[in-house]
């Protein structure tokens, strides 16, 4: 069914995003389509049907009739669903396109449910083992992380998460009703900063690897890991800013209206849907806000790592990585 003789050429480079990735715009545009939920509804045989597009373009063998539109959302349908370095389908709500509707819900239900302890324990709980998941789906293929370093960083962030959460919510008491509605997002900073060098530990003690500008790698780095990971947490905190920070502005001000007091049942749906409205924005622009392929300059490496580099590479003098999302 197949032949070489495909309409397509066979040098568009579809390992790379379709954007180009070193302006915020493309990025940007990447982001959008690979966190689209829409991804979510595509059946399983429309998954293989990608794979396979995907998969034979890679081998050479062009499917006939494919159009290059049709070639680029074969490969952003296949890389929602799969993990870019083992291949393997990735559990439905680890997947990126998940991360909209799966925080909406849970970071709604985090900004209305604040006031009572057992309901703070719970979200805050349901929250970090949805990191967990989407930090275990998206880890880095090259440093596989162990059951117990798993449950270890899960712990570690839940009782942060928890405990940062119960401890602004106790000083709160006495402050202006509005400033308890921030609580949640004090929570989640904080776990952010514990659960993701955590899960990445071991990139910490082993460093990521390296490559030059046409993807040779040259070493594992601890430095381009740290470098990486605190890029990570900082986009993911500011992914949580506007859906964290601008419902309970609104929301304060519709519960002293009527119309809510009256309807108290549409807090939380209302509340769910602005939560989703910000996030839709926010989750594809804070992960545009550093390239994926991020770089940094010789200088700042490991003097060892420096040392081999300059041996083999005398040339090289920016080196790249992945940082991981």
């Amino acid at each position: 069914m197949e032949s070489k003789m495909g309409e397509l050429p066979l040098d568009i480079n579809i390992q790379e995003p379709r954007w180009d990735q070193s302006t915020f715009l493309g990025r940007a545009r990447h982001f959008f389509t690979v966190t689209d939920p829409r991804n979510l509804l595509v059946s399983g045989a429309q998954l293989e049907a990608s794979r396979n597009i995907v998969q034979n373009y890679r081998a050479g063998v062009v499917t006939p009739g494919i159009t290059e539109d049709q070639l680029w959302r074969a490969k952003y349908v296949y890389d929602s669903a799969f993990h870019p370095d083992t291949g393997e389908k990735v559990v439905l709500i680890g997947r990126m396109s998940a991360q909209v509707p799966m925080n909406m819900t849970i970071t709604g239900c985090m900004l209305t449910f604040y006031r009572k302890t057992p309901t703070v324990v719970f979200w805050q709980w349901v929250n970090q083992s949805f990191n967990a998941i989407v930090n275990y789906s998206n880890r880095s293929g090259d440093t596989p992380i162990t059951v117990r370093q798993l449950g270890t960083a899960y712990v570690s962030a839940t009782t942060g998460a928890v405990a940062t959460a119960l401890g602004l919510k106790s000083l709160t008491k006495h402050l202006p009703p509005l400033v308890g509605r921030f609580v949640p997002f004090a929570a989640v900073a904080a776990a952010n900063c514990i659960n993701i060098p955590l899960m990445r530990q071991r990139e910490l003690q082993v460093g990521i690897p390296v490559a030059d500008e046409a993807g040779q790698r040259l070493g594992y780095s601890v430095t381009a890991a740290k470098q990486g990971i605190f890029q990570v947490v900082i986009s993911r905190i500011c992914m949580a800013i506007p859906a964290m920070a601008i419902p309970p502005l609104i929301m304060d001000t519709l519960e002293k209206k009527d119309f809510l007091k009256r309807r108290p049942w549409l807090g939380a749906p209302l509340q769910v849907g602005l939560v989703g409205f910000c996030l839709v924005f926010a989750t594809p622009l804070c992960c545009a806000l550093f390239p994926q392929k991020s770089s940094i300059h010789m200088s700042k490496l490991e003097p060892e790592l420096r040392a081999q580099i300059h041996e083999q590479n005398p040339s090289v003098e920016v080196v790249y990585y992945n940082k991981g999302l």
